[in-house]
């Protein structure tokens, strides 16, 4: 008698008899999440097996019959944006090791393609979202939260709604930032805020006057100008706007690395020095900031952990629907690099030594956020 002749396209059953163990069996063999239930041997015969027929899990089918799709959507407000790379990567390494894909859909800050984009991602049956794009007033969120979608707040937190969220210590960031400036000297810094309608815009500013008056230095509204985007011409057109407004300060926190970015490009058009006239600081430590010149002081933020911690919050999420949400807050720290120096005319021996250029690896040149 002929063995049977195997399906053109190889199913569970024909891994099962090639490994010779029952089709439950070569399920759960070739599912991450119920593998540990067989002996590794077993699995790796099975999985041997999947691989020499050519096999590929049916995951629409599986769907179907278990009402889980292992899928997972990102939502990312601008995937030009260096920041969230190392994010999506840390989202990425947690939930493929627990056999989840992600779907990843980029919203370029726009409402409406935002809700087309969640829609779209609903409709693949996604069973969860990450969501790096909230807005403090965000009805969608609130609307999805409403039918108890399965989320997790990424960088962002949404007042009043229990969405468990995972940010950086944004607070002691700046704390951090305008500290090292006042050590300096500086007693006039001026505040370029990103957009106030996000959590991570308003926290980074209330965090700002905060800091300036514990530290007994000038809190003048006229010094703070919000930018209506994260971005580098926003930062530039911001500082455009100061310089013509007042010529009374030496230092700028700026909310992003991206806003950082423009005060730059503004110093090169200017004519001014940095840090020479005007000492900057950033926020989130992005690639590639020690390559400028000079290189840029800012405040690290661990994204790929950022990312990674989101998506074990939204694991906990789907497996315990019921569970309260909670906020996490992960420590930042202070990279200290050649754009910030005492201002123009102020001396002492601290200041001095700061003001020595920047050591070969400014990346591990760190003063802690505290």
């Amino acid at each position: 008698m002929t063995n049977p002749t195997p399906s053109p396209v190889p199913t569970l059953r024909d891994v099962a008899q090639a490994a010779g163990v029952h089709t439950a069996t070569a399920s759960r063999a070739l599912n991450p999440k119920t593998r540990q239930q067989i002996s590794a041997e077993t699995a790796r015969r099975v999985m041997r097996a999947a691989q020499a027929l050519g096999y590929q899990p049916n995951s629409v089918a599986r769907s179907l019959k278990t009402s889980r799709s292992a899928t997972v959507g990102l939502v990312i407000p601008d995937l030009t944006n260096p920041l969230f790379p190392p994010i999506v990567r840390g989202v990425e390494s947690v939930l493929e090791s627990d056999g989840y894909n992600v779907w990843i859909v980029n919203t370029d800050n726009d409402e409406e393609r935002e809700r087309a984009k969640i829609e779209s991602l609903r409709s693949r049956q996604v069973e969860g979202l990450i969501v790096a794009t909230a807005r403090l007033d965000h009805p969608l969120l609130r609307q999805l939260h409403e039918q108890g979608v399965a989320m997790v707040l990424i960088n962002r937190q949404v007042p009043d709604l229990p969405i468990p969220a995972v940010t950086g210590d944004d607070a002691t960031g700046v704390a951090a930032a305008v500290g090292h400036l006042a050590e300096l000297g500086h007693t006039r810094i001026a505040h370029l805020s990103g957009p106030l309608g996000t959590s991570t815009g308003r926290v980074r500013a209330q965090a700002f006057r905060h800091a300036v008056r514990d530290h007994g230095l000038a809190d003048d509204p006229a010094l703070v100008i919000e930018c209506a985007r994260w971005s580098e011409e926003d930062g530039a057109a911001a500082l455009r706007e100061l310089l013509a407004r007042t010529t009374g300060f030496t230092a700028v926190v700026a909310g992003n690395d991206l806003i950082a970015l423009g005060c730059y490009d503004v110093f090169a058009e200017s004519g001014l020095s940095c840090p020479g006239d005007i000492s900057v600081i950033g926020f989130n430590d992005m690639p590639f900031l020690d390559k400028l010149r000079p290189p840029l002081t800012t405040v690290a933020v661990p994204h790929h952990e950022l990312g990674a911690e989101a998506a074990r919050m939204l694991l906990d999420r789907i497996d315990d629907p019921g569970r309260p949400a909670r906020s996490v807050l992960l420590p930042v720290t202070l990279v200290v690099r050649g754009s910030t120096a005492p201002p123009p005319g102020h001396h002492h021996e601290a200041a001095d030594a700061t003001a020595s250029p920047p050591p070969a690896h400014p990346g591990n040149a760190t003063a802690p956020s505290t």
